[in-house]
Protein backbone atom coordinates (compact mmCIF):
# COMPACT_ATOMS: atom_id res chain seq x y z
CA UNK A 1 0.00 0.00 0.00
CA UNK A 2 2.89 2.51 0.94
CA UNK A 3 4.04 1.78 -2.79
CA UNK A 4 1.27 2.40 -4.37
CA UNK A 5 1.31 5.66 -2.58
CA UNK A 6 4.90 6.43 -3.42
CA UNK A 7 4.65 5.49 -7.32
CA UNK A 8 1.28 7.23 -7.70
CA UNK A 9 3.21 10.66 -6.19
CA UNK A 10 6.05 9.57 -8.60
CA UNK A 11 4.28 10.25 -11.67
CA UNK A 12 1.87 12.43 -10.73
CA UNK A 13 2.26 15.76 -12.12
CA UNK A 14 2.69 18.86 -9.48
CA UNK A 15 1.83 22.21 -9.38
CA UNK A 16 5.86 23.04 -8.88
CA UNK A 17 7.94 21.97 -11.80
CA UNK A 18 11.12 22.33 -9.59
CA UNK A 19 9.74 19.09 -7.65
CA UNK A 20 10.13 16.90 -10.48
CA UNK A 21 13.31 18.75 -11.70
CA UNK A 22 14.90 17.79 -8.21
CA UNK A 23 13.86 14.39 -7.98
CA UNK A 24 15.28 13.49 -11.08
CA UNK A 25 18.51 15.23 -10.35
CA UNK A 26 18.49 13.13 -7.23
CA UNK A 27 17.88 9.84 -9.00
CA UNK A 28 20.70 10.85 -11.80
CA UNK A 29 23.22 11.29 -8.80
CA UNK A 30 22.37 7.85 -7.52
CA UNK A 31 22.35 6.50 -11.08
CA UNK A 32 26.17 7.45 -11.22
CA UNK A 33 26.72 7.24 -7.78
CA UNK A 34 25.63 3.38 -7.93
CA UNK A 35 27.56 2.90 -11.41
CA UNK A 36 30.58 4.86 -10.30
CA UNK A 37 31.00 2.80 -7.25
CA UNK A 38 30.18 -0.88 -9.41
CA UNK A 39 32.60 0.10 -12.16
CA UNK A 40 35.90 1.22 -10.08
CA UNK A 41 35.58 -1.69 -7.14
CA UNK A 42 35.38 -3.76 -10.47
CA UNK A 43 38.45 -2.03 -11.63
CA UNK A 44 40.63 -2.48 -8.59
CA UNK A 45 39.38 -5.74 -7.82
CA UNK A 46 40.76 -6.57 -11.67
CA UNK A 47 44.15 -4.80 -10.50
CA UNK A 48 44.22 -6.65 -7.24
CA UNK A 49 43.80 -9.95 -8.80
CA UNK A 50 46.66 -9.05 -11.46
CA UNK A 51 49.15 -8.57 -8.29
CA UNK A 52 48.64 -10.85 -6.54
CA UNK A 53 49.21 -13.48 -9.57
CA UNK A 54 52.30 -12.03 -9.85
CA UNK A 55 53.51 -12.46 -6.45
CA UNK A 56 52.07 -15.42 -7.05
CA UNK A 57 54.74 -16.45 -9.23
CA UNK A 58 57.43 -15.55 -7.21
CA UNK A 59 56.21 -16.58 -3.70
CA UNK A 60 55.05 -19.93 -2.74
CA UNK A 61 52.21 -21.34 -0.81
CA UNK A 62 53.88 -22.07 1.82
CA UNK A 63 57.46 -20.61 3.48
CA UNK A 64 59.10 -21.98 6.01
CA UNK A 65 61.84 -19.63 7.41
CA UNK A 66 63.73 -19.69 10.83
CA UNK A 67 62.40 -18.39 13.68
CA UNK A 68 65.51 -16.31 14.37
CA UNK A 69 68.93 -15.84 12.11
CA UNK A 70 68.85 -15.97 8.56
CA UNK A 71 69.52 -19.63 7.93
CA UNK A 72 67.34 -22.88 8.92
CA UNK A 73 68.56 -26.56 9.60
CA UNK A 74 66.56 -29.42 7.62
CA UNK A 75 67.38 -32.71 8.06
CA UNK A 76 66.58 -35.32 5.31
CA UNK A 77 64.40 -36.82 8.02
CA UNK A 78 62.64 -33.56 8.71
CA UNK A 79 62.20 -33.04 4.74
CA UNK A 80 61.20 -36.91 4.11
CA UNK A 81 57.80 -36.37 7.02
CA UNK A 82 57.47 -33.09 5.70
CA UNK A 83 57.10 -34.57 1.94
CA UNK A 84 54.39 -36.65 3.60
CA UNK A 85 52.39 -34.54 4.57
CA UNK A 86 48.93 -34.54 3.03
CA UNK A 87 48.53 -32.21 0.25
CA UNK A 88 51.88 -31.22 -0.41
CA UNK A 89 53.30 -31.57 -4.01
CA UNK A 90 56.47 -29.80 -4.14
CA UNK A 91 58.72 -28.93 -1.80
CA UNK A 92 61.91 -26.83 -2.97
CA UNK A 93 65.53 -25.41 -0.72
CA UNK A 94 66.69 -21.99 -1.12
CA UNK A 95 69.98 -20.14 -0.09
CA UNK A 96 69.75 -16.49 -0.36
CA UNK A 97 72.11 -13.91 0.27
CA UNK A 98 72.96 -10.26 -0.73
CA UNK A 99 75.49 -10.31 -3.42
CA UNK A 100 77.42 -7.92 -5.79
CA UNK A 101 77.14 -7.94 -9.36
CA UNK A 102 79.93 -6.99 -11.32
CA UNK A 103 80.42 -6.51 -15.11
CA UNK A 104 82.86 -4.55 -16.02
CA UNK A 105 81.95 -0.60 -14.67
CA UNK A 106 79.07 -1.89 -13.82
CA UNK A 107 77.66 -3.07 -10.62
CA UNK A 108 74.66 -3.72 -8.56
CA UNK A 109 74.00 -5.35 -5.09
CA UNK A 110 71.12 -7.67 -5.37
CA UNK A 111 69.54 -10.89 -3.69
CA UNK A 112 71.07 -13.55 -4.86
CA UNK A 113 68.87 -16.71 -4.32
CA UNK A 114 70.06 -20.38 -4.90
CA UNK A 115 67.97 -23.09 -5.72
CA UNK A 116 67.32 -26.63 -6.82
CA UNK A 117 66.06 -28.57 -9.54
CA UNK A 118 61.94 -28.07 -7.52
CA UNK A 119 62.03 -24.02 -7.34
CA UNK A 120 60.01 -23.57 -11.02
CA UNK A 121 57.59 -26.53 -9.59
CA UNK A 122 56.65 -24.92 -7.04
CA UNK A 123 56.09 -21.39 -8.25
CA UNK A 124 55.69 -20.13 -11.68
CA UNK A 125 58.84 -17.80 -12.23
CA UNK A 126 59.92 -20.09 -15.71
CA UNK A 127 57.12 -19.10 -16.85
CA UNK A 128 57.91 -15.31 -16.96
CA UNK A 129 61.28 -15.49 -18.63
CA UNK A 130 61.49 -12.96 -21.67
CA UNK A 131 64.87 -13.41 -23.05
CA UNK A 132 67.03 -16.98 -22.68
CA UNK A 133 66.36 -20.05 -21.01
CA UNK A 134 65.53 -20.89 -16.83
CA UNK A 135 68.95 -22.73 -16.37
CA UNK A 136 70.77 -22.46 -13.47
CA UNK A 137 73.71 -24.81 -14.30
CA UNK A 138 75.50 -26.49 -11.53
CA UNK A 139 77.52 -26.25 -8.80
CA UNK A 140 80.63 -25.67 -10.71
CA UNK A 141 79.49 -23.94 -13.67
CA UNK A 142 76.61 -21.72 -12.55
CA UNK A 143 74.40 -19.86 -14.58
CA UNK A 144 72.10 -17.04 -13.62
CA UNK A 145 69.05 -15.91 -14.37
CA UNK A 146 68.46 -12.34 -13.80
CA UNK A 147 65.62 -10.20 -13.49
CA UNK A 148 64.88 -7.59 -15.90
CA UNK A 149 65.77 -4.41 -13.56
CA UNK A 150 69.08 -6.40 -12.43
CA UNK A 151 70.28 -6.94 -16.34
CA UNK A 152 69.71 -3.49 -17.27
CA UNK A 153 71.24 -2.22 -14.08
CA UNK A 154 74.46 -3.97 -14.67
CA UNK A 155 73.96 -3.49 -18.74
CA UNK A 156 74.10 -7.22 -20.16
CA UNK A 157 71.96 -9.01 -22.71
CA UNK A 158 71.35 -12.36 -20.36
CA UNK A 159 70.70 -14.58 -23.39
CA UNK A 160 73.29 -13.52 -25.30
CA UNK A 161 76.78 -14.49 -22.54
CA UNK A 162 79.11 -12.26 -23.64
CA UNK A 163 81.15 -11.95 -20.60
CA UNK A 164 80.91 -13.79 -17.80
CA UNK A 165 80.23 -12.14 -14.58
CA UNK A 166 81.89 -11.63 -10.85
CA UNK A 167 80.03 -11.83 -8.05
CA UNK A 168 80.54 -11.04 -4.76
CA UNK A 169 79.47 -12.96 -1.68
CA UNK A 170 80.29 -12.73 2.67
CA UNK A 171 81.53 -15.74 3.78
CA UNK A 172 79.94 -16.93 7.09
CA UNK A 173 82.07 -16.58 10.09
CA UNK A 174 84.38 -13.85 11.90
CA UNK A 175 85.08 -10.74 10.05
CA UNK A 176 89.00 -10.63 10.23
CA UNK A 177 89.90 -6.49 10.25
CA UNK A 178 93.64 -7.50 9.20
CA UNK A 179 92.74 -8.71 5.94
CA UNK A 180 88.62 -8.06 5.27
CA UNK A 181 88.97 -9.79 1.38
CA UNK A 182 89.57 -13.14 3.33
CA UNK A 183 85.88 -12.62 4.21
CA UNK A 184 84.64 -12.53 0.98
CA UNK A 185 84.05 -15.62 -1.89
CA UNK A 186 84.26 -14.39 -5.39
CA UNK A 187 83.49 -16.08 -8.90
CA UNK A 188 82.23 -15.77 -12.29
CA UNK A 189 78.95 -17.28 -13.80
CA UNK A 190 77.24 -16.94 -17.10
CA UNK A 191 74.08 -15.78 -17.56
CA UNK A 192 71.48 -17.63 -19.21
CA UNK A 193 67.99 -15.29 -19.16
CA UNK A 194 65.91 -13.06 -18.03
CA UNK A 195 62.27 -12.61 -16.34
CA UNK A 196 59.93 -10.20 -15.39
CA UNK A 197 57.40 -10.55 -13.16
CA UNK A 198 57.21 -6.96 -11.05
CA UNK A 199 58.98 -4.53 -10.54
CA UNK A 200 59.93 -5.82 -6.52
CA UNK A 201 61.10 -8.90 -7.83
CA UNK A 202 62.91 -7.61 -11.30
CA UNK A 203 65.00 -5.02 -9.82
CA UNK A 204 66.17 -7.08 -6.34
CA UNK A 205 66.54 -11.06 -7.51
CA UNK A 206 68.68 -13.16 -9.73
CA UNK A 207 68.64 -16.89 -9.33
CA UNK A 208 71.27 -19.48 -9.33
CA UNK A 209 72.49 -23.13 -8.47
CA UNK A 210 72.06 -23.95 -4.83
CA UNK A 211 75.26 -25.83 -4.79
CA UNK A 212 77.25 -23.15 -6.31
CA UNK A 213 75.64 -20.79 -3.26
CA UNK A 214 75.79 -23.59 -0.55
CA UNK A 215 79.74 -23.59 -1.21
CA UNK A 216 79.99 -19.51 -1.83
CA UNK A 217 78.96 -19.58 1.65
CA UNK A 218 80.46 -22.56 3.28
CA UNK A 219 77.34 -23.76 4.72
CA UNK A 220 77.03 -27.63 5.49
CA UNK A 221 74.61 -29.87 3.81
CA UNK A 222 71.65 -29.67 5.72
CA UNK A 223 71.28 -25.67 6.29
CA UNK A 224 69.47 -23.17 4.17
CA UNK A 225 67.84 -20.30 3.93
CA UNK A 226 64.35 -21.20 3.43
CA UNK A 227 62.07 -24.09 2.18
CA UNK A 228 59.31 -23.22 -0.44
CA UNK A 229 56.28 -25.73 -0.78
CA UNK A 230 53.37 -25.79 -2.95
CA UNK A 231 49.95 -27.63 -1.62
CA UNK A 232 47.37 -28.92 -3.55
CA UNK A 233 45.00 -26.38 -3.95
CA UNK A 234 42.04 -29.21 -3.24
CA UNK A 235 43.13 -29.73 0.37
CA UNK A 236 42.63 -27.09 2.89
CA UNK A 237 45.24 -24.60 3.17
CA UNK A 238 45.13 -24.09 6.95
CA UNK A 239 45.30 -28.13 7.76
CA UNK A 240 48.44 -27.78 5.94
CA UNK A 241 49.98 -25.03 7.49
CA UNK A 242 48.90 -26.65 10.76
CA UNK A 243 50.45 -29.96 9.77
CA UNK A 244 53.46 -28.06 8.49
CA UNK A 245 54.02 -26.36 12.06
CA UNK A 246 53.54 -29.03 14.25
CA UNK A 247 56.38 -30.77 12.46
CA UNK A 248 58.68 -28.80 12.52
CA UNK A 249 57.77 -27.76 16.07
CA UNK A 250 58.66 -24.00 17.23
CA UNK A 251 62.19 -23.06 15.78
CA UNK A 252 60.60 -22.74 12.49
CA UNK A 253 58.00 -19.92 11.18
CA UNK A 254 55.64 -21.78 8.43
CA UNK A 255 53.85 -19.00 6.38
CA UNK A 256 51.05 -18.84 3.77
CA UNK A 257 50.99 -17.39 0.82
CA UNK A 258 49.16 -14.21 2.80
CA UNK A 259 51.14 -13.68 5.60
CA UNK A 260 54.54 -14.00 3.29
CA UNK A 261 52.93 -10.44 1.89
CA UNK A 262 51.13 -9.30 4.61
CA UNK A 263 51.46 -5.76 4.08
CA UNK A 264 50.34 -5.24 0.61
CA UNK A 265 47.37 -7.23 0.98
CA UNK A 266 47.04 -4.93 3.94
CA UNK A 267 47.42 -2.28 1.87
CA UNK A 268 45.21 -3.09 -0.85
CA UNK A 269 42.37 -4.07 1.78
CA UNK A 270 42.67 -0.15 2.65
CA UNK A 271 42.57 1.52 -0.65
CA UNK A 272 39.75 -0.32 -1.49
CA UNK A 273 37.70 0.61 1.48
CA UNK A 274 39.44 4.62 1.02
CA UNK A 275 38.39 4.02 -2.71
CA UNK A 276 34.53 2.74 -1.36
CA UNK A 277 34.58 5.78 0.96
CA UNK A 278 35.40 8.72 -1.27
CA UNK A 279 32.66 7.55 -4.22
CA UNK A 280 29.93 7.15 -1.36
CA UNK A 281 29.95 10.78 -1.48
CA UNK A 282 28.30 11.16 -4.49
CA UNK A 283 25.11 9.03 -2.97
CA UNK A 284 25.30 11.27 -0.17
CA UNK A 285 25.24 14.58 -2.32
CA UNK A 286 22.31 12.67 -3.99
CA UNK A 287 20.68 12.13 -0.39
CA UNK A 288 21.02 16.16 0.11
CA UNK A 289 18.86 16.17 -3.20
CA UNK A 290 15.91 13.33 -2.29
CA UNK A 291 15.86 15.53 1.40
CA UNK A 292 14.81 18.71 -0.67
CA UNK A 293 12.98 16.55 -3.09
CA UNK A 294 10.65 15.07 -0.53
CA UNK A 295 10.32 18.17 1.69
CA UNK A 296 8.46 19.81 -1.36
CA UNK A 297 6.66 16.70 -1.94
CA UNK A 298 5.57 17.16 1.66
CA UNK A 299 4.31 20.75 1.69
CA UNK A 300 2.75 19.85 -1.87
CA UNK A 301 0.63 16.65 -0.82
CA UNK A 302 -0.78 18.37 2.36
CA UNK A 303 -4.08 18.50 1.75
CA UNK A 304 -3.68 14.41 0.22
CA UNK A 305 -1.62 14.48 3.78
CA UNK A 306 -5.13 15.37 5.82
CA UNK A 307 -7.54 13.67 4.00
CA UNK A 308 -5.64 10.30 4.74
CA UNK A 309 -5.35 10.97 8.20
CA UNK A 310 -9.27 11.81 8.01
CA UNK A 311 -10.14 7.83 6.48
CA UNK A 312 -7.82 6.78 9.47
CA UNK A 313 -4.45 6.75 8.20
CA UNK A 314 -1.70 6.89 11.42
CA UNK A 315 1.11 8.91 11.38
CA UNK A 316 3.05 5.81 11.28
CA UNK A 317 1.53 5.33 8.11
CA UNK A 318 1.87 8.41 6.83
CA UNK A 319 5.67 8.37 7.67
CA UNK A 320 6.30 4.99 5.86
CA UNK A 321 4.63 6.81 2.70
CA UNK A 322 7.14 9.26 2.31
CA UNK A 323 10.02 6.55 3.20
CA UNK A 324 8.39 4.65 0.59
CA UNK A 325 8.57 7.85 -1.85
CA UNK A 326 12.83 8.37 -1.12
CA UNK A 327 13.42 4.56 -1.33
CA UNK A 328 11.50 4.21 -4.99
CA UNK A 329 14.19 6.98 -5.92
CA UNK A 330 16.78 5.57 -4.74
CA UNK A 331 15.69 1.86 -6.56
CA UNK A 332 14.98 3.77 -9.90
CA UNK A 333 18.55 5.40 -9.71
CA UNK A 334 20.37 3.10 -7.82
CA UNK A 335 18.70 0.10 -10.12
CA UNK A 336 19.71 1.93 -13.12
CA UNK A 337 23.35 2.75 -12.41
CA UNK A 338 24.18 -0.62 -11.15
CA UNK A 339 22.46 -2.20 -14.75
CA UNK A 340 24.80 0.45 -16.56
CA UNK A 341 27.37 -0.64 -14.79
CA UNK A 342 27.38 -4.38 -15.12
CA UNK A 343 26.82 -3.61 -18.89
CA UNK A 344 30.13 -1.72 -19.28
CA UNK A 345 32.03 -4.19 -17.23
CA UNK A 346 30.81 -6.69 -19.64
CA UNK A 347 32.19 -5.39 -22.23
CA UNK A 348 35.23 -4.18 -21.08
CA UNK A 349 35.79 -8.06 -20.10
CA UNK A 350 34.80 -9.47 -23.06
CA UNK A 351 35.79 -6.68 -25.79
CA UNK A 352 38.91 -4.69 -23.97
CA UNK A 353 37.13 -1.09 -24.77
CA UNK A 354 39.06 0.96 -23.06
CA UNK A 355 43.16 0.34 -23.32
CA UNK A 356 45.80 1.22 -20.25
CA UNK A 357 48.38 3.61 -22.20
CA UNK A 358 51.77 3.97 -21.58
CA UNK A 359 52.70 0.35 -22.74
CA UNK A 360 55.10 -0.37 -19.46
CA UNK A 361 52.58 -2.63 -18.70
CA UNK A 362 51.78 -6.32 -18.63
CA UNK A 363 48.78 -5.64 -20.17
CA UNK A 364 47.07 -3.11 -22.13
CA UNK A 365 43.74 -3.11 -21.22
CA UNK A 366 41.86 -2.19 -17.92
CA UNK A 367 41.71 -5.60 -15.63
CA UNK A 368 38.35 -5.90 -14.76
CA UNK A 369 36.31 -8.45 -12.33
CA UNK A 370 32.59 -8.25 -10.78
CA UNK A 371 32.35 -9.17 -7.30
CA UNK A 372 29.01 -9.92 -5.92
CA UNK A 373 29.78 -8.92 -2.68
CA UNK A 374 30.60 -5.68 -4.11
CA UNK A 375 27.15 -5.57 -5.40
CA UNK A 376 25.91 -6.16 -1.94
CA UNK A 377 28.20 -3.75 -0.90
CA UNK A 378 26.80 -0.82 -3.28
CA UNK A 379 22.81 -1.80 -2.95
CA UNK A 380 23.23 -1.88 0.88
CA UNK A 381 24.75 1.99 0.96
CA UNK A 382 21.87 3.21 -1.26
CA UNK A 383 19.30 1.85 0.65
CA UNK A 384 20.89 3.03 4.31
CA UNK A 385 21.57 6.50 2.51
CA UNK A 386 17.87 6.78 0.84
CA UNK A 387 16.61 5.70 3.93
CA UNK A 388 17.96 7.93 6.25
CA UNK A 389 17.44 11.19 3.69
CA UNK A 390 13.92 9.85 3.76
CA UNK A 391 13.44 9.66 7.11
CA UNK A 392 13.63 13.52 8.18
CA UNK A 393 10.78 14.81 5.80
CA UNK A 394 8.69 11.26 6.25
CA UNK A 395 8.88 12.08 10.43
CA UNK A 396 8.05 15.90 9.46
CA UNK A 397 5.35 14.80 6.91
CA UNK A 398 3.72 12.49 9.77
CA UNK A 399 4.26 15.29 12.42
CA UNK A 400 2.09 18.73 10.78
CA UNK A 401 -1.38 19.27 12.05
CA UNK A 402 -3.82 17.29 9.73
CA UNK A 403 -6.12 20.06 8.52
CA UNK A 404 -9.17 19.16 5.52
CA UNK A 405 -9.52 22.79 5.00
CA UNK A 406 -7.72 25.91 6.38
CA UNK A 407 -8.40 29.28 6.97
Amino acid sequence: MNFLFAWRYFKAKKSTNAINIIAWISIVAIMVGAAALILVLSVFNGFEDLVKSLYSSFYPDFRITPVSGKTLTLTQQQLARIRGIRGIQELSLTVEEKALLQNGEYQSIVYLKGVDDSYKRVNNVADHIVKGVFELGTAEAPLLVLGAGVENAIGVQSDRNLSPLLAYLPRKGSVDMSDPLQSVSADTLNTSGAFVIQQDFDDKYALTNIGFMKAMLELPEDVYSTAEIRANVTEDADAIQQALQATLGGSYVVQNRYEQNRSLYAVMRAEKWVIYAILSLILVVAAFNMIGSLTMLVLEKKEDISVLHALGASRRTIQNIFISEGFLLAVIGGGAGILIALGLALAQIKYKLIPLTGGSFLIDYFPVKLNPWDFVLVISTIVVIALVASYIPARKAAQQQFLLREE
